[in-house]
């Protein structure tokens, strides 16, 4: 049985308690009116750093990737200060969504390369299952954190996003939207929060009843009625998730830019949560083997894990060229907004981005014998996840801040705030139960898989 240390615990209380306050130091310090921003312009532009929100009128219909505030100049000489003052409200809330969305998203793709483990009667992998489950139990949690955020921002309390602000779909107002005015029918607050909830609630239904499962095969000794039944949900389970995935891709992330469209987003998404959570399995098995515990797990298995990170970051790859190699190459200017948008003023996360998540895991663990040196892995797991979390903020950052980004104390305490509050949640969930699932059928296979 694992047990909790107290510096484990403290650390990661120290992270959330830094990370809290940081977060509102930087809700505070947001401007709240217009000549706030102004007189910060002004400063910045005396003190000859105006650049970048010089650049905002520039990118003024990219921020929210619509052509909403495009046409805002010509409405007063306000209208471009408004629009700057929306971006730096923004700052914070992106940032926390940013943080929220990547450490739940991690915990998915575990839930979903754990019940593939089940649906494909997988002998390799049993070894590591309470791990799996221990990062599944932030699903809950952290999903509740983030459905709070959803619903705050389709009830348009923040303006993160702008098709929940009433006037774009009210055409006598001077801020209305005919394109996402014709979209209103699925981007508006009620059915987004609607549909948060199915997603959610499906997701943690499944994850219930698996762990619940995999505990009573434990006690079992007559027979492998529970391990069926895992089997049974984690297949039904695969078919709900793949459809649902992809929809909330839609919904959390895509429609920060509801004027742009990619068909194959929620399997973009779906690698990413997917490499990442397939990732920390990794990371987090090799810790708890360092400390004297999953003395069943071997280089075989780490080797595996390595492998699978190796395989998604390719697939990621390919999904990441294929999007953007046909918007680039038909170049409509509807579409092409998109990356404009975040190569003229993302050029260094959005190709940072690529090279970590690319060109290092390829030219990293593309030797088989690498894969099985723990610090190796390690290293390679920790630039893949700092990667995809520059990924998520390339996704999210453009379509609500623009040009204003720049990372500060509400970014670096998002992520504080999360990663104490995703390692506690964890470590304390490893406590809960046996490190190995003795019931399972395929435990004796596991516990001599050797490749």
């Amino acid at each position: 049985m694992y047990t909790l240390s107290s510096k484990l615990r403290l650390f990661s209380i120290i992270l959330v308690v830094i990370g809290a306050i940081g977060l509102a130091t930087g809700f505070l310090s947001a401007p709240s009116t217009i000549e706030e921003v102004k007189e910060m312009m002004a400063h910045d532009a005396h003190g000859g750093h105006g650049d970048a929100h010089a650049e905002n009128g520039g990118h003024a219909q990219n921020a929210h990737g619509t052509e909403t505030h495009g046409k805002e100049d010509t409405h007063g000489g306000d209208a471009h200060y408004e629009h700057v003052l929306h971006q730096l409200q923004n700052k914070p809330w992106a940032a926390l969504y940013v943080a929220a969305f990547f450490f739940f998203m991690i915990a998915l793709g575990v839930l979903a390369f754990y019940a593939i483990q089940f649906a494909a009667q997988s002998g390799w992998s049993p070894v590591l299952f309470r791990v799996m489950e221990a990062i599944t139990a932030y699903l809950v949690p952290g999903g509740i954190i983030l459905f709070v955020i959803l619903a705050l921002s389709g009830l348009h309390v923040n303006h993160l996003f702008v098709w929940a602000d009433p006037g774009v779909v009210d055409p006598d107002s001077d801020k209305f939207d005919a394109l996402i005015n014709g979209k209103s029918g699925w981007l508006n607050g009620t059915g987004f929060i609607i549909r948060a909830i199915i997603f959610l609630g499906g997701w943690f239904l499944y994850r219930h009843f698996a762990v619940k499962y995999s505990r009573l095969q434990d006690e079992d000794a007559t027979g492998n009625k529970w391990y069926k039944k895992s089997f049974k949900i984690s297949a039904a389970f695969l078919v709900f998730f793949i459809y649902t995935e992809s929809m909330a891709s839609w919904d959390w992330i895509m429609s920060f830019d509801p004027h742009w469209f990619s068909t194959l987003f929620g399997w973009y998404v779906f690698a990413s949560l997917f490499v990442s959570g397939i990732t920390t399995i990794a990371l987090i098995t090799i810790y708890l083997k360092s400390k004297g515990y999953l003395e069943f797990v071997n280089n075989s298995h780490i080797h595996d894990l390595a492998k699978f990170m190796f395989g998604i970051s390719i697939f990621w790859t390919y999904l990441w060229f294929s999007q953007f190699m046909l918007i680039w190459y038909s170049n409509i200017p509807e579409e092409v907004t998109y990356f404009i948008t975040r190569i003229e003023d993302y050029r260094l996360p959005f190709f940072g981005m690529l090279v970590m998540n690319f060109i290092f895991p390829v030219l990293v663990l593309m030797n088989s014998d690498y894969k099985r040196i723990n610090w190796f892995v390690v290293m390679a797991g920790i630039i893949i996840l700092c990667g995809h979390y520059i990924d998520v903020y390339n996704m999210i950052m453009p379509a609500t801040v623009g040009a204003s980004w720049f990372i500060g104390i509400s970014e670096i305490s998002a992520v504080l705030l999360f990663l104490g509050l995703f390692l506690f949640i964890v470590f304390n969930a490893l406590t809960k139960a046996p490190l190995l699932a003795k019931g399972n059928p395929y435990i004796e296979e596991s516990k001599h898989f050797h490749y």
